[in-house]
């Protein structure tokens, strides 16, 4: 049983709690203008719904610019784990916060220094997000054609070999029922006509000697 549901804080937004069990990763669905000067920005994700968006502190806006650009339009589709740093500090105490470790659409690996708090500074690394695997389609068979019997049949009555033969009673391998029976007694024959033809002793013409 996962308890990661039950642990989940009642709240309007994600918070650092939801990732209490571990990183996730997530899909940026839209992004908006907050409600207070303090939390300016709401990021609706996918897997959150519309009733709990992300709102990124201004260390996380740093990074996303840094990494993506101050064109917010473009984020949607695009995905980040996200993870949960006891280290954050706020009103001078570890309380903890959400931070990126991974982002979509970065080729390399990205190092920023920055504030971690007042008067402080710190390398952060920003990695790149491994893309998913491209879903594989099934490859659709091509159509099975239904041959043709009464051309086959005009085959075998033509043929000139047994060879010739063989390939016609490939060829009717996708017949069934009376169709199969038909091309099947016509190769037979014509096997047989061949077989006698190549028994006969050659004769002379009339009045010739030897």
């Amino acid at each position: 049983m996962d308890l990661t549901e039950s642990i989940a804080p009642r709240s309007d937004q994600a918070n650092a709690e939801d990732f209490l069990a571990g990183p996730r990763t997530v899909t940026i669905t839209e992004v908006r203008k907050g409600a207070s000067a303090e939390q300016p920005v709401d990021i609706l994700l996918e897997e959150f719904g519309p009733g709990r968006p992300f709102k990124p502190s201004k260390t996380v806006r740093r990074i996303l610019v840094s990494a993506w650009g101050a064109d917010a339009s473009a984020y949607a589709g695009r995905r980040m784990t996200l993870y949960r740093d006891p280290a954050v500090r706020f009103g001078g105490m570890d309380v903890g916060g959400i931070r990126v470790s991974h982002l979509s659409h970065i080729a390399k690996p990205m190092t920023l220094v920055l504030a971690v708090s007042k008067g402080k500074r710190a390398p952060y690394v920003v990695k790149p997000l491994a893309s998913e695997p491209a879903t594989i389609l099934p490859v659709n068979p091509p159509k099975q054609i239904k041959p043709n019997a009464e051309a086959l049949i005009e085959s075998a009555q033509e043929a000139r070999s047994n060879a010739d033969l063989d390939g016609v009673a490939r060829a009717a391998a996708g017949l069934t029922g009376d169709e199969l029976d038909a091309v099947k007694a016509v190769v037979t024959a014509r096997r047989a006509e061949l077989k006698e033809a190549a028994t006969v002793e050659p004769t002379l013409p009339d009045g010739t000697d030897q």
